[in-house]
């Protein structure tokens, strides 16, 4: 709507400036510490440090968001800026450089996903072969795989009899996802595989689990993750937690599939919709974290 727009545009523009200005008068703290101050370490408080920091006119204090300058550095520089004497609010230093260490592993954490999806898979490179083949005796222990292209590539849900097809869309992070769910939680994967081959109900494990990283890259990119991230643990998120996040994703995924009662599998792209905008809800709860045995240390 027009007005909201217009309402934006002059809460932004004049109005916030000069209720942060009348604040820091009555409370003698800046946005920044009065933020450490209110809230409890987690998504809430380095959300609203974020919004903070990226609204700044200071260049110094945007600054921060960004990699040009270690953490210590730019906390004293903002410090410095918003004459904050570290003796008088000692909790500051501290607070706001949990949620920088965040902010910060979130984008890095965005890029070494981004990184791995863009990676295709290379059926020459031994790396990838063995990966694939690993994935197969995880799922498949008594069963030896005939050949590298075979049509027992079927059994756990891939397409054709070359499963590097199937990766196109997702790169190694398809591949990498699904390993990782196969080796760190096994009788749940193997449990997930074996509900795939319902009469009924049933579906193509490898390709919906290629579809959920697809989802999990999607949440990432689009800031959802971080409120799970950010309630999860007070340093950089890391490649392993996003693997977790998958893991979940596809567990409760399959669970979800069979509460649904698909028709037939025609039905997965509403019943994938339904799920996304199910996951989406629970994380607009800024205490929330995704919980179960995906996320145990």
């Amino acid at each position: 709507m027009w007005w909201q727009q217009a309402w934006l545009y002059i809460y932004f523009t004049f109005l916030r400036g000069m209720i942060k200005w009348l604040l820091h008068k009555i409370t003698g703290a800046c946005e920044l510490q009065r933020i450490c101050r209110k809230y409890e370490p987690g998504a809430k408080r380095t959300k609203k440090i974020e919004s903070s920091l990226r609204s700044s006119r200071t260049a110094v204090v945007k600054k921060a968001l960004t990699n040009e300058i270690i953490i210590d550095v730019a906390i004293n520089n903002i410090m410095l800026v918003k004459g904050i004497i570290a003796e008088e609010d000692p909790g500051f230093a501290p607070a706001l450089n949990v949620c920088l260490t965040q902010i910060r592993g979130y984008k890095k954490l965005v890029t070494e996903v981004d990184s791995l999806r863009k990676t295709p898979y290379n059926s020459d490179d031994s790396e990838h072969e063995n990966m694939l083949t690993q994935f197969w005796e995880l799922l498949m222990p008594n069963n030896k795989l005939q050949g590298r292209i075979t049509k027992q590539w079927g059994e756990i849900g891939f397409q054709g009899d070359d499963p590097k097809t199937d990766f196109r869309g997702m790169g190694m992070l398809g591949l990498h996802n699904l390993v990782f769910f196969a080796s760190h939680f096994n009788n749940e994967a193997r449990q997930t595989l074996s509900h795939s081959h319902h009469p009924k109900f049933g579906y193509s494990f490898a390709i919906v689990g290629i579809n959920i990283t697809s989802m999990a890259c999607y949440l990432l990119n689009q800031g959802i993750l971080k409120v799970h991230f950010y309630n999860l643990t007070q340093s950089e998120p890391s490649m392993a937690e996003f693997h977790q996040v998958y893991c979940y994703l596809l567990f409760e995924f399959d669970k979800f599939w069979f509460k649904e009662k698909p028709r037939d599998v025609m039905e997965f792209s509403r019943i994938r919709e339904k799920f996304q905008k199910k996951i989406t809800k629970m994380l607009k709860d800024q205490h929330q974290v995704l919980e179960g045995c995906f996320f145990r240390s």
